[in-house]
Parts: C-alpha cells; structure tokens; sequence
C-alpha cells in the first residue's frame, strides 16, 4: 500500500495565523507575589547631577531602573528638538511624550518590583500628571540644589551628553531663580543641598528620609 506524501494540512490557530503556535499570554510576576517597587522622581537643573545620583541611589536596590527623560527623547531620530529657555512647542510636546513613555516603563518595572527613577527638569507643582499615572504606587520627589555656580561647573565638566553642554549653560542660570527650594519643600519634596556631597553621600542622606 503506498504511503500519502501530501504535505499535512496547517491548522490555523484561534487568531487565524497558519501553520504558528497560537501566542501564550505574558505572564508577570507583580499579580500579588512580588512586591513592588517605589518610583523617584528626581528634580534639578541641568548639572545638579541628577543622572549621577539616579544611577548610584538604584545601585542600592536589587533590581533599579533609570528613566533619564533626556536619553528618552534622544531616542528620537529624526526632527528631536532640543531644549530651550522660551520652550518651543515642540520640545515640550516631545517632553510630554517622554513623559508618558516614562510613567508607562515606571508602571510595568516597579510592579514587578523594581526601584525606578525618573529624572528631569520638573517643577514643585509640575509633575501631577506623573503622580496621577502612577498611582497605587509608592512616589518619592526629590529636589537636588547644589547651587548656581555648582551647577554650572557640574554641567562644563560632565561627559555623557551627546552636544557640547555649554549650550545650557543660559538655560541653568535662567532656570535658577524660578525653582526656589521653599516652594518645594512647601509642595512635599525632599530637597537636598548638595554642593558639598559626593553622589554616595546624597544617596545616604535620601535613604535616611525612608520611613522605618
């Protein structure tokens, strides 16, 4: 009796596809037995040194992840629009962008317990909507002052930006006189000084406001 080499019909999976594995849905760990992580959200001029500390305070965790709002809009290929002191509309339209791509990562990696930071130049009252995507989860604010003059040497000294940073130098002396420290401890942010700490030791000082 001969054998029937006709190829074996493809069945087609429940989403139609021929011949594939119907997909298994992901499958996360933060339903209840992981416990979740806090979010930072990190504040301070260009040279405060927010990045810097971002990555040492996630450095003390087990699991830590570092939204950088800048490296998140540089992600932008074609048409990225650099950061300016009378705020075009479409940096701050590609701000908000990656302000929302930031609270969706934030989401998904503190509930499958991560630390996560996210750093920018924010405002004492400008980060509601940040606050208001991440809710149920733990947000911590913090402020970085480490001064004018401090700043402005931070920023001519540091190497990891893509363009030559003395082109925010006018941006950080504009932004100095309108993000006043009162006005962020008055709005229940932790504001540091920190032009005479190391990153290590502002992360020391930011662990000793934890509760317990």
């Amino acid at each position: 009796m001969g054998h029937d080499l006709r190829p074996a019909r493809r069945r087609r999976d429940p989403a139609g596809r021929r011949g594939l594995p119907a997909r298994r849905p992901v499958r996360l760990s933060g339903d209840g037995d992981t416990a979740q992580g806090a979010v930072w959200i990190i504040s301070g001029s260009p040279g405060a040194g927010k990045s810097t500390v971002s990555r040492a305070l996630l450095r003390r965790f087990p699991f830590g992840l570092h939204l950088e709002i800048d490296a998140l809009r540089e992600q932008v290929v074609s048409g990225l629009a650099p950061p300016a002191p009378d705020h075009p509309p479409e940096a701050v339209r590609q701000f908000r962008l990656a302000h929302h791509a930031a609270v969706q990562q934030a989401r998904l990696y503190a509930r499958e317990g991560f630390e996560v930071v996210i750093d920018d130049v924010l405002w004492p009252r400008g980060v509601q909507h940040l606050v208001d995507g991440l809710h149920s989860l733990t947000v911590r604010r913090v402020f970085l002052a480490p001064g004018l003059d401090v700043a402005l040497h931070r920023n001519a000294t540091r190497t990891n930006k893509t363009y030559d940073t003395a082109t925010l130098d006018p941006l950080i002396r504009s932004l100095h006189p309108s993000m006043p420290v009162d006005e962020y401890r008055a709005e229940g942010w932790t504001v540091l000084d920190t032009a005479r700490l190391t990153a290590e030791q502002t992360v020391d000082a930011l662990l000793a406001t934890l509760p317990g």
